[in-house]
């Protein structure tokens, strides 16, 4: 089995790139936000302008994302995974630098991130920021940054971990879904079969019985076909 999580709001415990944003953008940001949720835009775009306001060193910037704190089970739920052979990929319609830092302030290194990429101004140089999305795909509904869809793929049992927007489309194609938050409420009404969750502690008892039973299956003799 393979795991892929979300990051803001569901490993980190507040929006990364929102908190940046507050902090170092152009108050324009919050317009272009508004456009996103009334759907004028879709996700790419919106963060893409987003980030092209902020005004920020990059001392100021690692000095922020240094704050902000993360879900304090994860860890343990990573060592759980380690310890039982379930590989573990972050997909995020977020920004790869700032899952980087974070994770790597909490002592989380390594993991695969698959996210939007930032792109830093020359020191000296001024400019922008500049966001990319090579994760994305042509045609998405969304205009997401990161097509989480293709990201998880559709190949081998998966479970996603997630709690927003973000993750409405993704969340009828593991076999495995745990959610809380924006996320637990669309499942529940759509009839998408989850398990709630409130913080990463509580996912290794439950993910250990998902794999027993996987396990189980594996083992159970194949039913003879008489003539």
């Amino acid at each position: 089995m393979q795991v892929f999580c979300d990051f803001d709001g569901t490993i980190s415990t507040g929006d990364a790139t929102d908190l940046v944003l507050s902090a170092f953008a152009d108050p324009e940001w919050r317009a272009i936000e508004q456009r996103w949720k009334d759907g004028e835009i879709g996700s790419a775009e919106c963060m893409r302008l987003q980030v092209g306001l902020l005004r920020a060193t990059r001392v100021q910037l690692d000095g922020l994302l240094d704050d902000i704190a993360i879900d304090p089970g994860f860890p343990d739920f990573l060592r759980f995974c380690i310890r039982n052979a379930v590989p573990v990929v972050i997909v995020s319609d977020g920004v790869d630098y700032f899952i980087k830092r974070i994770l790597a302030r909490h002592g989380v290194h390594s993991l695969p991130v698959i996210a939007n990429t930032l792109t830093h101004p020359q020191p000296g140089a001024g400019g922008p920021y500049v966001l990319s999305s090579r994760h994305a795909k042509p045609g998405c509904a969304s205009g997401a940054g990161v097509c989480k869809c293709r990201a998880i793929g559709a190949e081998g049992p998966r479970g996603f971990v997630g709690d927003g927007r973000s993750d409405f489309c993704v969340s009828d194609k593991p076999e495995v879904v745990f959610a809380k938050g924006a996320l637990a409420n669309h499942c529940a009404a759509r009839g998408i079969p989850f398990l709630g969750f409130e913080t990463f502690a509580e996912l290794p008892r439950q993910l250990e019985a998902i794999l027993a039973g996987f396990a189980a299956r594996r083992r159970a003799p194949l039913r003879s076909i008489s003539a």
